[in-house]
């Protein structure tokens, strides 16, 4: 006999989101790495126990709310908060730390050479380009020209802030060298994710009331919203590409890493991995997924529109996104 549980909002998150302590406690969850080893089963399985829930069907797989909720996070980590399809493994945020670590630490080990620099800039935006599109609020379509552009343009301005520091700063300290990499990654987010949601910006999100009726379209919100997403990005990177040069200047001036070479690529790699795995949720939690924005903010004919239907509302809703 299949056990009755309580009823949850499963279409909010477990833990309170207007305090900052809550949504770190909720994005350590979401981007914890195991989750991007879950199998194909074990997601499915996650989805089909959530939407029977909300279905109201029996969970026969479910015995306790705790095991409810480890199936919904399991679920978020994988499955698009907006339209339900299963997002690309590469995209979700459980394989930002893996995926940053690596590309980041082979960033700052390879950073004097100019092939170096080229590949792996490629890379890195190759991969923002694959966590930006997989990412995006909503369901927002965006044409193959649209998505070529951003990618080209997201990787021309990486590299030329990187090559073009990498020539000035030639005969900088090391430690000021080290640093190229983060601005080379700060210029291209700037543009990567813009661009990458450009169809957001020309056509907005869909706004919400707290109950989750639709109320229209914003622009003013989507133009908010990517503002977030690019300013806590630049900031999740800043831990592992500002930490890392100092502690690789200090063990080069004291002499490690010329008698344990080989050491240099592991070292970074790793100590990102680590600056990573508290920067990720710790930043991800700095603005609220589903983030909030005063009526009085938005459009002219959307207010105008909300206050004749909805006087009482002062604050609507919109994913954000990632």
């Amino acid at each position: 006999m299949a056990i009755v549980l309580p009823r949850v909002n499963l279409d909010e998150p477990r833990y309170d989101q207007s305090t900052y302590l809550n949504r770190a406690k909720h994005f350590l969850i979401v981007t914890n790495p195991l989750n991007a080893f879950a199998t194909e089963e074990q997601l499915d399985r996650a989805a089909r126990i959530v939407r029977d829930y909300r279905a109201g069907k029996p969970v026969p797989d479910v015995s306790s709310v705790d095991e409810l909720w480890s199936a919904k996070y399991l679920y978020d980590s994988a499955f698009h908060p907006d339209t339900g399809e299963k997002m690309l493994l590469v995209g979700r945020m459980s394989a930002q730390v893996p995926m940053n670590m690596t590309i980041t630490g082979c960033m700052m080990t390879f950073y004097k050479s100019t092939p170096a620099v080229i590949f792996w800039q490629w890379f890195n935006q190759s991969f923002n380009a694959v966590v930006n599109y997989t990412n995006r609020s909503g369901a927002s379509p965006i044409s193959q020209e649209q998505l070529l552009t951003s990618y080209c343009m997201a990787t021309g301005g990486a590299l030329v802030t990187a090559l073009t520091l990498n020539r000035l700063v030639r005969n900088a300290p090391p430690l000021v060298g080290r640093l190229v990499p983060l601005a080379a990654v700060a210029a291209a987010n700037c543009i990567n994710i813009p661009l990458m949601r450009i169809q957001e910006i020309k056509n907005g999100v869909t706004l919400l009331d707290k109950d989750g009726k639709e109320l229209g379209q914003s622009v003013r919100a989507a133009k908010e919203g990517i503002s977030a997403v690019t300013f806590s990005r630049i900031l999740m990177a800043m831990p592992g590409m500002v930490f890392t040069p100092v502690l690789m200047n200090t063990l080069e001036k004291r002499g490690f890493l010329r008698r344990f070479p080989w050491a240099n690529a592991p070292i970074q790699t790793l100590f990102c991995g680590l600056c990573l795995t508290f920067a990720t949720p710790l930043c991800c939690a700095l603005f609220s997924q589903k983030a909030s924005i005063s009526v009085d903010s938005i459009e002219e004919e959307l207010r105008t529109k909300l206050r004749k239907e909805r006087p009482e509302l002062d604050v609507v809703y919109y994913n954000k996104g990632l």
